[in-house]
């Protein structure tokens, strides 16, 4: 009797352990929860948090502004660099990235404790790990906050990114990018 209620609960318990298949053949990709990111039209290089619990990706951004351009809704918005400088950087660049881009939706951010905050939300391309991806992001002052990108699911589940919540800095390659020191003689022309 022992022996039959052992494999009954044996059965019971192997039905409901996710097995790997030997027919998966998904790539994943493990990293680490922050990561280096580099904003492709810029070149910047930013430190991100990879968040399991945020649906839509956030970007650090101040003075957004919408406006209509040829009858659609875009926002203009700045990324000042020295509010989430490279740990390398020694003195303030005061460099301020300006962006243009074309709203993808708005939404409504409920937050305990303080009104709920309107959202603009737009689509960007950034490099991690060495590969370029596209993903929304809303728009929000992230001055207080250590990261200026948090990457959420949205960016996460289609290019099947498992993140290692103990570690950082786990990508196996990295993404050209321009020092802060760099972008300022751009800003200035020297």
């Amino acid at each position: 009797m022992k022996t039959g209620l052992s494999l009954i609960l044996a059965a019971l318990l192997s039905a409901f352990t996710p097995l790997a298949s030997a027919d998966d053949d998904t790539d994943y990709e493990t990293l680490g929860f922050v990561e280096w990111v580099v904003l492709q039209d810029s070149g910047v290089r930013l430190k991100a948090r990879l968040d399991t619990g945020a649906k839509t990706s956030s970007l650090h951004a101040v003075n957004v502004e919408p406006f209509e351009r040829d009858g659609e809704d875009w926002v203009s918005f700045e990324l000042p660099l020295d509010d989430h400088k490279d740990s390398d950087d020694a003195e303030d660049t005061h460099v301020v990235l300006q962006f243009e881009r074309p709203v993808e939706r708005t939404v409504l951010i409920k937050r305990k404790g303080a009104e709920s905050q309107r959202r603009y939300v737009v689509n960007m391309d950034f490099c991690i790990a060495g590969k370029t991806h596209e993903t929304q992001f809303s728009l929000t002052d992230r001055g207080r906050f250590h990261y200026g990108v948090l990457l959420g699911r949205r960016f996460m589940a289609p290019d099947n990114v498992l993140v290692s919540s103990s570690d950082s800095f786990e990508a196996g390659e990295e993404c050209s990018y321009q020092t802060l020191e760099e972008l300022a003689q751009e800003r200035d022309g020297d």
